[in-house]
């Protein structure tokens, strides 16, 4: 079996080491405000005549309008911790196993389809439910569940299918 949008099996623990450390950054970037003074930039109002590829960046980062001529400053690390949680997810994820065979291929596609349908379920329901800021952190956390959700999943139906395997014999 082809399994070409795999990684190999040995980047499942590097997405560990990368999805534990970053998920901890965020949780307290998001609840206790934590940040590393490193990852403070600024960014200089494009001028009047920049290229719009520049304007867009600096209206994206929250400057504004481009000609009042300020300087917008933000930190990185709720993106560095973002980032580091969603590509450890993915190698979490999508890591061959072992035995990649087609039951385990089905597994996943079985998997990955009931985690959007439930991913989307939750979703829905927490539109309908949650309003004004903490809105927000439920989008943040929807960044991620998909991933996790699949993850469990796909670890659940693989451990059922062994202890199905092993009673056949």
């Amino acid at each position: 079996m082809k399994t070409h949008w795999l990684f190999p099996n040995r980047y499942r623990l590097m997405g560990w080491i990368l999805f534990i450390p970053s998920t901890i950054l965020g949780l307290l970037v998001l609840h206790a405000e934590f940040r590393f003074d490193f990852l403070d930039i600024s960014l200089s109002a494009p001028e009047e005549n920049a290229a719009w590829v520049y304007k867009i960046i600096w209206w994206l980062s929250g400057g504004g309008d481009f000609l009042n001529g300020g300087i917008s400053s933000m930190n990185l690390t709720d993106e560095l911790a973002a980032l580091g949680a969603i590509i450890g997810l993915l190698l979490i994820a999508f890591s061959k196993e072992k035995v990649e065979d087609e039951m385990i291929s089905q597994l996943r596609l079985e998997s990955l389809q009931w985690a959007v349908y439930v991913n989307y379920l939750v979703l829905g329901v927490l539109i309908l439910l949650v309003h004004g800021g903490l809105f927000f952190s439920v989008m943040i956390y929807n960044l991620f569940t998909v991933l996790i959700v699949f993850i469990i999943r796909f670890r659940l139906a693989i451990r059922r299918n062994e202890k199905t395997v092993l009673m056949a014999l």
